[in-house]
């Protein structure tokens, strides 16, 4: 199988800027040779094309920089959507979480997929909840059909592009007020850190993969850096304590990859700016390797 990379370094959907150096710091940590060791053939299809701030304005103050983001969007789904239809296996890597709008889009065009949602925060914002205007806050959400038409629709595709019962968020522990509302109207399996605590990661991820794995042609991973406990993921803009473990972030990519469903894979909100010594670009590295099959230790002597 061939990966495809593909770089989004986009910082409008956040407050907090640095993480559009994300996508180099991740090729950095030696991402193309770590997966063509694993037997892969690695194409690296460079970075999509992303305006900087400076270049934007904020028009509306509940849709942050959207008016920069709809053509984002668009050229990311259509290169992640071309990948897909050549059998190929895109891995994008971030950049803010607002490049899933169109990573994910791009992956169901022609198809229906579950994804699977691993971070500190649901991001199903819409611009009546947002307590920020940050769209990376509204990603899922907008996939999941609800909020500004400008970026339900990009195209003439169904709406929602996901069907929100085929969504599983998983290690979520900063939810607003609002995105409860919305989560529990549109009826998606949100696995949060006390569920985890609870009852365990095996137990959790079996739970979501049950979930969006029936009747789909395949399932998308997006993982947002700022699931894992700063302490083991410092450099990411919106921190959250108390998250998931570095081993448990691996064992929730490795049973992924057990179900050989996996189409896709986004890496996001890395942000070298607020790291030390590369370490979260690193760590991004290893689940990513972790989600295309390998294992750290066999089980063989």
């Amino acid at each position: 199988m061939q990966i495809d990379i593909i770089g989004v370094p986009i910082d409008l959907g956040a407050d907090r800027r640095g993480v559009d150096m994300g996508p180099s710091a991740i090729r950095y940590s030696h991402l193309q040779n770590r997966l063509e060791a694993l037997g892969y053939t690695v194409q690296d299809e460079g970075n999509i094309e992303v305006a900087i701030a400076e270049m934007c304005k904020i028009t509306d103050a509940k849709m942050k920089y959207i008016d920069c983001i709809v053509p984002v969007s668009r050229r990311i789904a259509g290169a992640v959507a071309t990948s897909v239809q050549a059998k190929n296996f895109p891995l994008v890597l971030g950049g803010d979480h607002s490049l899933s709008i169109g990573s994910v889009r791009g992956a169901a065009r022609n198809r229906k997929i579950g994804v699977i949602w691993i971070d500190a925060h649901p991001d199903f914002n819409t611009a009546e909840t947002t307590p920020s205007g940050n769209i990376h806050g509204m990603s899922l959400a907008l996939l999941a059909g609800m909020g500004d038409p400008r970026l339900v629709q990009l195209w003439d595709e169904n709406i929602p592009v996901i069907d929100p019962t085929k969504i599983a968020i998983i290690g979520a522990r900063d939810v607003d007020g609002g995105e409860k509302a919305n989560l529990q109207k549109a009826g998606a399996l949100v696995m949060g850190m006390e569920q985890i605590d609870r009852y365990g990661m095996v137990a959790a991820i079996e739970k979501a993969i049950e979930r969006v794995s029936r009747d789909v042609d395949g399932i998308y991973l997006s993982l947002d850096m700022d699931a894992l406990d700063p302490q083991h993921a410092p450099g990411v803009g919106t921190p959250v304590p108390a998250g998931l473990t570095q081993r448990e972030t691996h064992l929730a990519c490795e049973m992924i990859a057990e179900t050989n469903k996996l189409i896709g894979m986004d890496l996001v909100e890395v942000n070298p700016i607020l790291d030390g010594q590369n370490k979260t670009a690193a760590l991004a590295v290893e689940f990513a390797l972790s989600a295309l099959g390998r294992r750290i230790w066999n089980g063989q002597s």
